[in-house]
């Protein structure tokens, strides 16, 4: 009993994969409960800051309505002036007296007049300088600050209102602009009285139809300092929020300028931030007006923040609230959310696991019995395989791709010294030997390479020939076909590969005695018709050997190669049934007689017909002299002709021409392979003459055949 004992504990306790898979399973769902309670708040999150992104969007766009109707009613403002007909009937006879005001009818009344104008439109509409400004200038020379005036075609003041700014700097580039036709805006900046001004600009056109276009002939203009005028306009009426704020902002040179006032107190333009300040909420709205974002204002705090762009102005005005006031309620409800979701999913997976593991106890009982079965089974199955393999004559192994056996028969066992369960988990060399397991593990690994991704054994299946020492003669000599079958792999084995093997070396041995019996029977027919005609002695070899050659020049499979090579040797065969006068005939031939000599391979043909060999020996033969074109005496054209044919054609074409005849000297290969390709596409097909261009020139095929060129004497032509 202690031996037992010892050995169960000795036994490695095997892994419930079912419970891990279970584990897993639960794990997975409680990941994925508290991944989409995260998802659940994170989605109730973007939804209250699309919220914020449309009560601030609605607030910034009332903000921007208001600020564009100050600047249109500023524009309003000089257009009245602009247009008013006795300012533009004075500036037209100026401009007609090339600026001489002697020129100008009655002109010091008309100057009063215009002054007494311009003076009243500044009071009426505020073109005039604010309590401040005039304090700040009392004890100090007066200095313009604002004001309204009139300016000629070259920029000269002609009429302003007393406290207007001289035209020099910014204001005379503004006058520029206006005259071309352009609404001009001289963008704010600190004046002379350290207050934020800004000024607007229209040209003054002539009132006769003759006048200069487009062109003006003065301008007005006007300047002003912003005040509570513009900036109560960014107040939102009734806001609740108490770190909400409007703010315009414009980009100067690498930096951000803030052009109203600040929440912390910071005078307009008093304050500039670095455009490039990481997560700036003022360098996002003016970098994607209409954007919306959570970014860091000039205080550094994170701010919820979108911006709309001003349309004659090259501001933004930019909408924010602090994040902590906006998101501070929500952030707190969705994190109990969450707390929420996440304590009922632990709740309901530790249920669950209590009354899995309630019933674990049952049903690891019934697997147990199972178990027992399923060994009992598995077991008889195991002794059931065994006499099957073991009965058949083949050898049957199964090796991993370590090449180590995982399953051997009786048949594969025997020879090697050792029973088939001693080969288990030994290699291939050790028990077969170092070059049959190689050349096996070679094809082993392709195959389970492949398999690996394909999963198709119908499809990776193979079978292979091997040859195994040099001559068949030796007692080492051995032909064996392999079978392979790839194997899936379970959790105890890896994939491995099923090899089927049969020792094929006593018929491999039939065949090849057979095969030079052949060899010796048409060599004997070949000399018996060559031995009739002199001059084409030796022909059916060396149409045999250039066939071949062009056959592999060409790459055909090896029976084509092999069905070309004893086709050329039978093609002249029948020439043991022709009169040996007519053979060696060196008068001119009657055309009974050429026909009865161009239907050789015919008859050669017929008697092959009853000779089975592995290709199409005696069928190649008939349609030797098929043409390419289709006139051949059967009508068959192209790749209608077989692929031996063709290669017969050209090769027996090329031993004629090339060697001498009774009637005829040899001719040249150069003559041989002109005609050969200029009949090509019509006689013959051009991929086997070509192949034959190529050998003669690659493959030293002229000094090769330079032989076949001497006459039945050894004369040359």
């Amino acid at each position: 009993m202690s031996e037992v004992a010892n050995s169960e504990e000795k036994t490695p306790r095997r892994i419930n994969w079912v419970a891990v898979g279970i584990g897993v399973v639960m794990l997975a769902v409680m990941v994925a409960g508290v991944f989409f309670s995260f998802q659940f708040v994170e989605g109730e999150r973007n939804r209250n800051l699309q919220v914020w992104q449309n009560r601030l969007g609605i607030v910034a766009d009332s903000r921007a309505a208001s600020v564009n109707e100050w600047v249109d009613r500023n524009f309003a403002t000089i257009r009245e002036l602009a247009e008013n007909a006795s300012l533009q009937l004075y500036m037209t006879e100026l401009a007609q007296s090339k600026g001489d005001r002697s020129g100008v009818t009655d002109e010091p009344a008309q100057a009063t007049y215009l002054r007494n104008l311009l003076v009243a439109t500044a009071e009426r509409t505020g073109f005039t300088p604010t309590v401040e400004a005039v304090e700040i200038a009392a004890n100090v020379e007066k200095v313009g600050v604002a004001g309204l005036g009139l300016t000629d075609a070259d920029g000269r003041a002609i009429v302003t209102t007393p406290q207007m700014p001289p035209i020099t700097g910014k204001v005379r580039t503004a006058v520029a602009k206006a005259l071309n036709g352009e609404p001009t805006i001289i963008d704010v900046f600190i004046g002379a009285t350290n207050l934020p001004t800004i000024g607007f600009a229209l040209p003054i056109f002539s009132v006769q139809a003759e006048g200069d276009g487009a062109q003006g002939i003065g301008v007005v203009i006007g300047m002003r300092t912003i005040g509570k005028d513009l900036f109560e306009r960014l107040i939102q009426p009734g806001t609740t929020s108490k770190t909400s704020e409007t703010v315009l902002v414009r980009t100067v040179g690498g930096a951000v300028e803030y052009l109203s006032p600040l929440a912390d107190g910071t005078p307009p333009l008093k304050r500039s931030t670095a455009i490039d300040t990481p997560n700036l909420a003022a360098a996002f709205a003016l970098e994607k007006p209409g954007g919306f974002a959570i970014k860091r204002d000039y205080t550094g705090e994170e701010v919820l923040i979108t911006s709309r762009s001003l349309a004659s102005l090259p501001w933004a005005l930019m909408r924010k609230v602090k994040r902590a006031e906006a998101l501070s309620g929500t952030e707190t409800r969705l994190q109990t959310i969450l707390v929420v979701f996440i304590l009922i999913i632990i709740g309901t997976i530790v249920t669950i696991i209590a009354v899995w593991r309630h019933g674990s106890s049952i049903r690891a009982a019934e697997a147990a019995e199972k178990s027992r079965i399923a060994a009992e089974r598995f077991e008889n199955m195991s002794k059931f395989m065994n006499v099957v393999t073991n009965s058949q004559p083949t050898k049957i192994v199964a090796v991993s791709g370590d090449t180590k056996f995982t399953f051997a028969n009786e048949p594969a066992a025997e020879g090697t010294g050792i029973s088939p369960g001693d080969m288990m988990g030994k290699t291939m060399a050790s028990v077969i030997g170092p070059v049959q397991a190689q050349t096996y593990a070679n094809i082993n690994q392709e195959i389970l390479a492949r398999f690996a991704e394909s999963d198709d054994v119908i499809k990776e299946r193979e079978a292979h020939f091997h040859t195994f020492g040099d001559d068949e003669d030796d007692e080492g000599f051995q032909v064996i076909r392999s079978n392979h079958v790839p194997l899936r792999g379970d959790r105890d084995f890896p994939p491995a590969i099923l090899m089927v093997l049969d020792d094929i070396t006593e018929l491999t041995q039939e065949r090849r005695r057979n095969e030079r019996v052949l060899r010796q029977l048409i060599n004997t027919l070949v000399g018996v018709a060559d031995g009739r005609d002199p001059f084409s002695a030796s022909h059916s070899m060396r149409v045999s050997e250039v066939a071949a050659c062009i056959a592999k020049e060409m790459g055909l499979p090896e029976k084509d190669i092999k069905t070309v090579d004893i086709a050329g040797n039978l093609v002249n065969v029948s020439k043991t049934v022709i009169s040996r006068e007519l053979l060696t005939k060196t008068e001119d031939l009657t055309s009974e007689e050429r026909e009865q000599l161009d239907k050789i391979y015919l008859q050669s043909a017929d008697l092959q017909d009853g000779v089975e060999f592995e290709g199409q020996v005696g069928e190649s033969i008939r349609q030797m002299s098929e043409f390419w074109d289709g006139s051949g005496p059967l009508g068959l054209s192209g790749d209608g002709i077989l692929i031996t044919a063709r290669v017969l054609s050209v090769a027996n074409a090329f031993v004629a021409m090339i060697s001498p005849r009774a009637y005829r000297s040899a001719l040249t290969f150069d003559q041989v392979t002109d005609i050969l390709l200029e009949q090509s596409k019509s006689r013959y097909d051009l991929k086997p003459v070509s192949a034959l261009v190529s050998f003669l020139e690659n493959r030293n095929g002229i000094d090769k055949w330079a032989n076949f060129r001497e006459g039945p004497e050894g004369a040359t032509d």
